[in-house]
């Protein structure tokens, strides 16, 4: 029997074993929810930066530990050590080396490093003012795709995974004046990574989210979560960190609904209580995004959020919002800002104009934000624009669905996601993947995913991306959705793709016979073709002309208004996007074409043929 054969059977068989009540995977660190409200000392800005392609400042050439001339993380000044000792040798100089401004990516740093993979040190020098009583935290909203920090020489820790933010605790390690804080971000990813190493999109290695110094009292919120459990009853779970976590008071506010509560802590330092839903809260939906200000006290700390009170559910194959049928009237976003040069900072000015491309040019009341959690950013702005999101983590293609370290990987990053994330009203659907292939493992794999999902927040829907068989055996091409994931989920979800990466003539998919399950809500998660702004064949419309992605469009609308349980859809994709895998010259160029604008903004036809289907579909 092989090694990997092996590991496929006892992977399948400790999943099937654990089902749903496996331990759960939870984040390492703190979790800091609602930390981009809190006060900070942003550590944004200017970095030094320098790359390290073999990995000398990780491990000596022989491996161990690097030698004194390769600790790009020791809090030493190499000027001043090689003036006291001439003889000493060092290799690096991270006080100077070049300067970027962050959060970016270094794809943009220079020319050079346009397609850098592999590990880059940056540096940060700040002073700060430290007070007694007080703890400190250094938080990344995300660094791709693996990152190991030190502060003054100390290693802080580890963390992996792009997309999701960690915090390291430095109560005690801060100077006044002169902090060195180093972290070395590698983007390199093998088999056992979340997403793998092959995509069909830039993944922009750095950190590419805001750094912070977050600072709080000895005990503090840690972990808050207000919702709605049901229409009549509003829910609060806090958890508190610090010595004073047990047996504490804590006061919860929703000044604007009059609402005021006390509860006390549990020995582990948790608390929650349940309310009624005053007849006054209005409910948050797409055509009124209503948010209140939430406040809770306890330990000396106030805790703030702002929250919308909605619930999601579906009946049968419907979706309903607050108890109405919804159509989500959706597109899919990558997160990257518009612009020929762009480099994932995702300010709110760059979150509000790709979202105000989606709601206010095309219509939307629903965007999936693929294929990996997106910035805070995108979610405050989705919050207060009155956008359905569709959420994911990045299981994709080529996972190893038979290796027990991929799954607890994704599991670990899932929970990172809904903890961060799961007081957005905006947020729907949690997505535990997309285009994922059948086998036994990945079966297992994705339905612990799902399982996850249920314990972490059983207020929102269950999906994912699925493919589809097709078969063309008989007059008509039929495609089935025969993937056994779609019993785990609660919307299920296809990518299809009729006409763009089949040889069905556009005229034709109209006959194309779906055979899907129609006792739950269907949702097409992707459709699209590509094409380059401005390319037009009027008397002939061919691949990457603007004519053909809109009369793909209009022909693919009318597929799939056929399907009785079709319920929303979230056609692939806002805007060009760059993917290194995309390179025929002239019109992609390192570009997906997929967009219904180009890179930097320039709306194709295909825009409007959605725009006015959506603005009929009221």
């Amino acid at each position: 029997m092989s090694g990997k054969l092996l590991r496929l059977i006892t992977a399948i068989l400790a999943l099937a074993a654990a089902g749903p009540l496996a331990a759960q995977v939870l984040p390492d660190g703190p979790v800091l929810a609602a930390a981009d409200l809190r006060p900070e000392q942003s550590l944004d800005g200017e970095w030094t930066w320098s790359i390290d392609p073999y990995r000398d400042g990780a491990a000596g050439f022989h491996g161990g530990e690097p030698g004194q001339a390769s600790r790009r993380f020791a809090d030493v000044d190499v000027t001043q050590a090689s003036a006291d000792d001439p003889l000493a040798l060092y290799e690096y100089d991270l006080d100077h080396s070049p300067v970027s401004v962050l959060p970016s990516s270094w794809l943009t740093h220079s020319a050079e490093m346009r397609h850098y993979q592999g590990l880059v040190w940056y540096q940060k020098r700040f002073d700060t003012a430290a007070k007694d009583g007080e703890r400190q935290f250094i938080r990344f909203g995300a660094a791709n795709y693996a990152a190991e920090v030190w502060l003054n020489g100390k290693r802080l820790g580890r963390h992996e995974g792009g997309f999701t933010s960690f915090a390291f605790e430095v109560t005690g390690l801060l100077r006044p004046q002169g902090n060195r804080l180093v972290v070395g971000v590698d983007s390199q990813r093998d088999g056992q990574s979340i997403p793998p190493p092959v995509t069909d999109w830039e993944t922009y290695g750095g950190i590419t989210r805001p750094v912070e110094l977050i600072v709080v009292p000895a005990t503090y919120v840690d972990d808050a979560w207000v919702r709605l459990k049901d229409r009549a009853t509003i829910a609060v779970d806090v958890s508190l960190n610090g010595p004073g976590a047990s047996g504490a008071q804590v006061r919860f506010r929703i000044p604007e609904l009059r609402i005021e509560r006390t509860m006390t802590t549990d020995a582990s330092g948790r608390a929650s209580l349940s309310l009624p839903r005053p007849p006054s809260a209005l409910w948050w939906s797409p055509d009124g995004p209503k948010l209140y200000d939430v406040e809770i006290v306890a330990g000396g700390d106030t805790w703030r959020d702002r929250v919308g009170f909605r619930t999601i559910a579906t009946d049968g194959p419907r979706i309903l919002l607050n108890g109405k049928p919804i159509f989500l009237k959706g597109i899919s976003v990558h997160e990257e800002e518009l612009g020929a040069n762009p480099t994932r900072n995702m300010t709110p000015q760059a979150a509000r104009a790709l979202l105000g491309l989606a709601k206010d040019g095309l219509h939307a009341n629903y965007v999936r934000l693929a294929h990996y959690p997106h910035s805070e950013t995108m979610l405050r702005a989705a919050d207060e624009m009155g956008l359905i999101v569709w959420s994911e983590i990045p299981v994709y293609w080529r996972i190893a669905f038979d290796d027990p370290v991929a799954l607890e990987k994704a599991r670990r990053m899932l929970a990172e996601m809904i903890l961060r994330d799961r007081n957005r009203a905006a947020i729907a659907l949690w997505s535990v993947g997309n285009e994922t292939p059948q086998s036994p493992a990945r079966n297992a794999f994705m339905k612990q995913l799902a399982a996850d999902v249920r314990v972490l927040d059983p207020t929102r829907l269950v999906t994912a991306a699925l493919l589809v068989g097709r078969d063309d055996s008989g007059p008509v091409p039929v495609q089935t959705m025969d993937d056994p994931l779609a019993a785990s989920l609660d919307v299920m979800a296809v990518n299809a793709y009729n006409g763009w990466y089949t040889g069905d003539r556009l005229a034709d998919l109209s006959k194309i016979e779906w055979r899907v399950p129609q006792d739950k809500p269907l949702l097409f998660s992707e459709v699209g073709a590509g094409a380059k702004a401005g390319l037009h064949q009027p008397d002939n419309p061919g691949k990457f002309s603007e004519e053909f992605q809109a009369e793909y469009y209009r022909q693919t609308l009318a597929m799939l208004a056929r399907i009785p349980n079709f319920e929303g859809i979230s056609p692939w994709i806002l805007k060009d996007f760059r993917s290194p895998r995309r390179q025929r010259p002239g019109i992609q160029d390192g570009w997906n074409r997929k967009g219904l604008v180009s890179e930097t903004g320039q709306r194709k036809e295909a825009f409007d043929v959605l725009a006015e289907w959506y603005a009929k579909k009221e």
